[in-house]
């Protein structure tokens, strides 16, 4: 019986955390390419299968969207994707967008067909809830800027780290390409690259209004040197002793 006991406070150690649900944040956008009509994102959390990402261009209010643009719908497919995953989403504009995980599809709201992604004062939103209804959002991303096209009020988005503004050290740039080109690797947690990708230096912008149609964005994934949760620590120790238990017990008999 006690082999058994320690054997599922084992197993209960190692799925702490496992599958959680997203919450702002939790992923962040690592590309932009207007040119090319795509974007990527990378996972800060294990997302669970058939989970459901929006994404818009529309303006954001503060309340709502205004309308005139364009609503995506990205799926995870049928499997679990793991924390550190980078998924790129392609030919946005195109009527066989697609993306390199899950499925991307169009969301058709009325009076909202402008696919395109804009080469100047867009922001993309990625979210949860439904597309015109946004319950929690994850993420945004800006070529202009934040207070004029698009709003972060009512988002619980920040700039700098949760939501990227790709002029921020070229102000008057209205970047057609960037992409995150810091470092993916060495961390200790998936949360410490949160900080690095917000940071636009971390980022090559593109500040000259070049073509990128054909640029490929890095879809390398992000990894970490793995270290317990304080959790999965105390269940482990937990488990230790219970096995020093049973060893002193055979021991003594």
């Amino acid at each position: 019986m006690l082999r058994k006991s320690v054997f599922a406070l084992l197993l209960a150690a190692s799925s702490v955390g496992a599958h959680a649900a997203l919450n702002t944040g939790d992923i962040a956008f690592t590309s932009f390419n207007a040119d090319e009509d795509g974007l990527s994102f990378v996972t800060f959390r294990d997302i669970s299968a058939n989970t459901s990402i929006y994404f818009s261009d529309n303006e954001w209010s503060g309340s709502a969207f205004n309308s005139g643009e364009s609503y995506n719908l990205w799926n995870s497919g049928s499997s679990a994707i793991a924390a550190g995953t980078v998924v790129r989403l392609s030919a946005y504009d195109k009527t066989g967008l697609s993306a390199s995980i899950g499925n991307l599809s169009r969301v058709s709201v009325s009076g909202n067909s402008n696919w395109g992604i804009a080469n100047s004062n867009e922001v993309v939103y990625a979210y949860l809830g439904s597309a015109t209804a946004p319950t929690t959002f994850l993420a945004a991303i800006t070529n202009g800027s934040f207070s004029a096209d698009g709003s972060l009020s009512g988002t619980g988005l920040v700039e700098g780290s949760s939501a990227i503004r790709l002029n921020a050290l070229a102000t008057s740039a209205t970047p057609d390409y960037a992409e995150y080109t810091g470092a993916r690797a060495g961390k200790a947690s998936f949360d410490d690259y949160r900080a690095l990708v917000g940071n636009v230096a971390n980022w090559t912008v593109d500040t000259s209004n070049g073509s990128y149609a054909s640029t490929v964005p890095n879809t390398a994934a992000f990894s970490v040197t793995a270290v317990p949760e304080p959790q999965s620590y105390a269940m482990l120790l937990a488990g230790l002793c219970l096995m020093g238990a049973i060893a002193r017990r055979r021991k003594v008999a």
